[in-house]
């Protein structure tokens, strides 16, 4: 069977990795992990884990909305 922690560390690692070079697809690749740490504390009845990462999904999906603006608005000032 696959081990969801393995799946996290590694979802951790590259969206730390990928954040620190500031790039938003570090934040998609911390939403997902989030969301996979929801799956494991269903499974192992450590619903504690589910409000607060809940929360960082919201989070990110908003820094990545920032950041995609942000882009928008620097692409169309080159080329203006």
């Amino acid at each position: 069977m696959f081990r969801l922690d393995y799946l996290s560390c590694l979802l951790t690692v590259f969206s730390t990795i990928l954040v620190g070079r500031k790039l938003w697809m570090g934040l998609v690749l911390a939403a997902a992990n989030s969301a996979l740490i929801c799956i494991i504390g269903v499974r192992t009845e450590q619903f504690g884990f589910i409000p607060a990462n809940l929360f960082c999904i919201a989070v990110y999906a908003l820094s990545i909305r920032s950041w995609r603006r942000q882009e928008q608005r620097l692409g169309n000032a080159e080329k203006g």
